[in-house]
């Protein structure tokens, strides 16, 4: 089999693209990416020079690059690529849009074109909107986005569902809950968190840290993306979620706590426009179709994480430079009183 990863330098792309080959040494990995500021080919030292995976650098919203790329042969296309952070997208809207939605379109039009046997777009629970204090997000949830990224992934899957209907592409969806584990880029709450707390910096909490996420380990994350690509039904959504539920601020002292950092650290600063208050997501489906259940408790996935960042602190060290401190000053210097 012969799959081409896009994003797969990413957070979760080089997870994914580590544990296909990983389990599936005879399968051809293909990693596309653009290698914008969050995509990293350190995070795949350790399989780069496997005979069955290879690397090309291109944008998926470039028709020629992704026409090229397919002629060559492709049987399955896991779409990763994506601008992912809330808070870039309230910042520079049009750069979602031309990879989330018109790159989206690029892929399936090549897809349709060369006959791929299953496209799964990799989404997220955002695009469901913000839910109150109960209830969970299903597969059936109406799409009701508030902010320009989940606007752009909504936009992203739309598209996919309608090459389905229309073309008769094979397609599945996946919607997961918020990701945490090796390789995350240190926008992200945990990351950023961890970073700050071993630099004694202040910790921006946005609001009043009440804001709750459903927490997914990356690495169960992929081992549901395996299961879609080779049990889910051609056409279906399939909700991936950890079932671990947890406020910001929640996150935020466990973390300080295993750190044996003072609370001290923390800082409630201004809320972000759009900011959903609660995620949830109802995995029922998954789980009785192909049988996936997550094997991390959020205890056992946030201490393999927070011991992942202290032996590799060379890696996001060097990430939080040039650009990356460029935006950290832009989004939080002036909440900090910096």
């Amino acid at each position: 089999m012969k799959l081409i990863v896009t994003g797969g330098a990413g957070f979760i792309g080089s997870n994914f693209v580590i544990y296909m080959q990983n389990k599936y040494p005879e399968y051809k990995i293909v990693n596309v990416d653009s290698l914008t500021y969050a995509g990293n080919l350190e995070n795949l030292t350790e399989i780069q020079d496997t005979p069955n995976y290879s690397f090309i650098k291109a944008d998926i919203a470039d028709s020629q690059a992704m026409d090229k790329l397919f002629s060559e042969g492709v049987d399955v296309v896991v779409n990763f690529a994506a601008e992912s952070h809330v808070d870039r997208s309230i910042l520079e809207p049009e750069i979602f849009v031309k990879t989330n939605v018109l790159g989206t379109q690029v892929l399936l039009d090549a897809a349709k074109k060369y006959g791929v046997t299953k496209f799964v777009q990799v989404s997220t629970d955002e695009v469901y909107g913000s839910l109150g204090e109960s209830g969970l997000f299903s597969e059936t949830t109406p799409l009701t986005p508030n902010s320009p990224y989940s606007a752009s992934k909504a936009g992203g899957d739309l598209l996919v569902r309608a090459y389905h209907e229309t073309f008769g592409l094979p397609v599945n969806i996946t919607r997961c809950s918020n990701n945490y584990g090796p390789y995350q880029f240190p926008e992200k709450l945990i990351p950023l968190m961890i970073a700050n707390a071993l630099n004694d910096k202040q910790l921006p909490i946005y609001g009043d840290g009440l804001n709750i996420r459903d927490w997914l380990y990356v690495e169960d994350h992929c081992s549901a993306i395996d299961l879609v690509i080779h049990k889910g039904r051609n056409g279906e959504v399939y909700n991936v979620g950890g079932n671990n539920e947890r406020t910001n601020i929640h996150i935020v002292r466990t973390i300080l706590e295993q750190l044996g950092k003072p609370e001290s650290l923390i800082k409630y600063v201004e809320d972000r426009l759009g900011h959903d208050r609660r995620y949830g997501i109802d995995a029922t489906k998954i789980t009785n179709e192909l049988g996936w259940q997550p094997k991390h408790t959020f205890e056992t996935g946030i201490k393999e994480t927070i011991s992942w960042y202290l032996n590799n602190r060379i890696w996001w060290e060097r990430i939080q430079s040039g650009e990356y401190q460029a935006f950290y000053e832009k989004q939080y210097s002036e909440r900090l009183g910096e």
